[in-house]
């Protein structure tokens, strides 16, 4: 149960993987318009189930902590988020934000029935280290004209880990509830795409399917398959092996075109890859010893 759990949990990870690339082929959409628009579609596999087992909706019925925590959670992250870009260089921001799988593999260590160990931790920072050399491949430079951004940015690590571990205190809540998060994710982007942007839609249709796949997969499926998998797997595998988001999308740049691979990638890779199997040898070990168990 645990090992499939962790399993769906990392198919978030791969779908957040093509993040970068929908992105680039879905035109100049203005950030908190494309957030609501991708958030809308996301949540219709979330509706289609419930129109289906109308039962269902009664897991909606719970209490404010965690609809509070969901909300925060989806759409603090990406306000906060979008703040840090206006208020910092992109690098910089990308760096300090992305120390959110960090996080999570400490801060588990205050949940109930998880024990921190040194590889959890040392497989996290291999796998920071990895996305540094991808992300700061041209340089890196804090400068203390961006403190709103670079506070921002932290603030955004901070309420991801937050939020997800969080959720597994929350493990008894149906993975249903995702779906409210991201109506409600959605309706408050609008909300600060009215007030703070100017509407563009996609110019071709080849821009809105890659709209469409990001609400479906990156800003979709991939939030119901964080939830499911935070709340019954192996949260710090799952925090370690998030530094293989960057490395993985990096990836699938340089394979349609938009990047270049260099050595740079390929020690990442090595970092990232080796920090993940360091934090998941307890995974590794309870296979190996399930066998001996059994006999």
């Amino acid at each position: 149960m645990k090992f499939r759990a962790t399993l769906i949990g990392f198919t978030a990870i791969l779908m957040w993987s093509f993040l970068a690339l929908f992105t680039a082929a879905s035109g100049k959409m203005p950030p908190f318009q494309l957030s609501a628009v991708c958030f809308a579609i996301g949540s219709i596999p979330g509706l289609v189930v419930l129109t289906l087992n109308p039962a269902r909706l009664a897991l909606l019925k719970q209490p404010a902590k965690v609809w509070i925590t969901g909300i925060a959670g989806l759409f603090g992250y990406h306000f906060l988020y979008f703040t840090a870009l206006r208020n910092a260089p992109a690098v910089e921001a990308g760096l300090v934000a992305y120390l959110w799988p960090l996080l999570i593999v400490v801060g588990s260590a205050l949940l109930p029935g998880e024990r921190l160990r040194w590889y959890h931790v040392a497989g996290a920072f291999a796998g920071l280290c990895g996305t540094f050399l991808i992300v700061g491949r041209n340089g890196v430079e804090f400068e203390g004209a961006y403190a709103i951004g670079y506070g921002a940015a932290f603030l955004c690590a901070f309420t991801w880990s937050g939020y997800s571990l969080l959720t597994r205190r929350f493990d008894a809540v149906s993975t249903d509830v995702v779906t409210g998060f991201c109506l409600a994710t959605s309706m408050l982007s609008l909300f600060c795409h009215l007030g703070l942007e100017t509407t563009v839609w996609p110019a071709t249709v080849f821009e809105w399917v890659a709209v469409a796949g990001l609400g479906l997969f990156p800003v979709g499926a991939a939030f119901y398959a964080w939830d499911y998998g935070v709340k019954n797997g192996d949260i710090q595998i799952l925090g370690a092996a998030s530094y293989a988001a960057p490395l993985l999308s990096t990836l699938i740049l340089v394979l349609f075109g938009f990047a270049e691979l260099g050595w740079r990638i390929a020690f990442a890779c090595l970092l990232v890859t080796g920090g993940a199997v360091l934090a998941a040898q307890d995974m590794f070990r309870r296979k190996i010893q399930q066998p001996v168990a059994a006999e």
